[in-house]
């Protein structure tokens, strides 16, 4: 009879074997925590040295953003938020926009921010602008768009038609005002805002009380933009609005000097000499009627100063010999040349040419 043979290992062996692997596990998982938290402990460490504006443009790839972060806030900043970014998967190409990283911040929140914060909105003051191309260049440098581009759309003449202006009166859509866009908004975006602006100025009552004196809003955007230029005293504006809608009614030329220093394109010129040497629609010296556009930005203040001027009969003006901005009015051609006299016998005495 064969004899079977029994195994030899013990209970006691099996479980000292079973408990040697649980260690060896316990002490690898130990490891690789230990070195996980070494790992992301280093990403999460350090803090943001200031505050700044990380942009990402439209079509961004991780290494643009990288290198913006470090332009920004210095490369082992960049380093770590951009590893947080990579571990995190987010594609940054719809991240398109500006986000403020402020000083103290850790990577892992400045990755969050980045990946899924809010855009840090940017504020445009337009405040006196003369010039149309000034403008567009100063919107431009703000934005994530060209020059040009914003110019395609303000040219746009079934866009300015939408808000009842032309081409020549693409600067009345602009009031000095302060507005608050992201950095990521395309030209149409920040025209329309600006367009609602201007349509919400010119409501139903505002628009009534320019059609009571004949004019249009554009019009009177017009008169408001000289109105600006020839004096910043806001007790007179609205007279110097009424004298110029009275030359209008009496189909008398405006005779702006502000309109000749627009259509010479020099702004520092003080004397006025030869008002009609300058050929140009925007002479009211030699064109009768409004010229083709605003001269400038103007407020809805200055609006409302004209809108709600108070009827006068004068038809002349000439700044006060005091120079205190302000102006002498004049019913009769006579009395204005008696405060033209004073005013020119102050400017030759201060020997301003």
């Amino acid at each position: 009879m064969t004899e079977v043979k029994k195994n030899n290992i013990k209970p006691e062996d099996s479980s000292r074997t079973g408990r040697k692997w649980m260690y060896w596990i316990f002490c690898s998982l130990a490891l690789f925590v230990v070195a996980l938290g070494c790992t992301y402990g280093m990403l999460l460490s350090g803090s943001a040295p200031s505050s700044a504006v990380v942009r990402i443009p439209a079509g961004a790839s991780a290494e643009q953003v990288r290198d913006s972060v470090s332009k920004n806030l210095g490369d082992s900043y960049a380093q770590k938020v951009a590893r947080l970014v990579a571990l995190r998967g987010t594609d940054l190409d719809a991240r398109h926009g500006a986000y403020l990283i402020e000083s103290g911040m850790s990577p892992l929140t400045a990755m969050r921010r980045l990946t899924s914060g809010p855009q840090e909105p940017l504020t445009i003051t337009i405040n006196g602008f003369r010039l149309l191309p000034v403008l567009e260049e100063k919107i431009a440098g703000r934005f994530d768009f060209s020059q040009d581009s914003l110019m395609n759309v303000l040219s746009d003449p079934e866009m300015l038609q939408s808000f009842g202006l032309n081409t020549d009166q693409a600067l009345a859509l602009f009031f000095n005002d302060s507005y608050d866009f992201y950095w990521s908004a395309s030209p149409a975006d920040v025209v329309e805002k600006i367009g609602a602006h201007y349509l919400d100025v010119w409501t139903p009552q505002r628009r009534a009380k320019a059609d009571a004196l004949g004019l249009t809003p554009a019009d009177i955007m017009i008169i408001a933009s000289i109105v600006d230029e020839e004096t910043n005293a806001k007790e007179e504006k609205g007279a110097i609005g009424r004298l110029y809608i009275n030359r209008l009614k009496k189909g008398m030329r405006l005779e702006a000097d502000p309109t000749v220093r627009f259509a010479g394109g020099d702004f520092t010129v003080k004397r006025v000499r030869n008002p009609k040497s300058v050929d140009s629609p925007y002479n009211t010296y030699i064109h009768a009627g409004l010229p083709p556009g605003p001269i400038r930005t103007t407020s809805v203040e200055t609006v409302d100063a004209v809108l709600d001027s108070q009827p006068h009969d004068y038809i002349f003006m000439c700044a006060k010999e005091d120079f205190s901005g302000r102006h002498n009015f004049a019913v009769t051609y006579a009395e204005h040349q008696a405060n033209a006299r004073r005013y020119k016998r102050e400017l030759d005495r201060r020997g301003i040419y």
